[in-house]
């Protein structure tokens, strides 16, 4: 067993609004999130699932700051000092800058950063392989 501070683990998903540091611990994941004040992950998660949220469970603490998060069953505000569950099914919304850690699934939440991730890319149009041949 080894301590893990922030700094040396590698991003996972960065943009302007939201930095996601990622590393493996036996079958979960600890993730260092930031979120700057007003990062909503609604748009980056349409198209995800049945529900356009995210269904990864998450147990973790809010470091600083403060989070909202939409849910199936209304909005849930989250506080610096905050130990949380979020069941799948939700949206995170910064209301300030925030930060927070949790252990997630490895598996559920790579599939949820890969989409994520590939959210903010223009999409390729898909060529017809007759194109292609001729």
């Amino acid at each position: 067993m080894h301590g893990i501070a922030r700094e040396n683990v590698p991003v996972a998903f960065q943009t302007d609004l939201i930095e996601v540091r990622a590393v493996e611990v036996g079958e979960m994941t600890l993730g260092f999130f930031r979120m700057k004040k007003g990062a909503d992950l609604t748009e980056a998660l349409k198209g995800y699932g049945e529900h356009h949220d995210c269904d990864c469970p998450h147990w973790g603490i809010v470091q600083k700051g403060r989070i909202r998060m939409k849910t199936r069953h209304g909005d849930e505000t989250y506080e610096a000092g905050e130990v949380f569950y979020w069941e799948p099914g939700h949206i995170p919304v910064a209301l300030e800058d925030c930060e927070y850690m949790d252990f997630s699934p490895t598996a559920a939440l790579g599939r949820v950063i890969e989409h994520v991730r590939s959210a903010g890319k223009p999409k390729q149009p898909r060529v017809p392989p007759s194109v292609l041949r001729e």
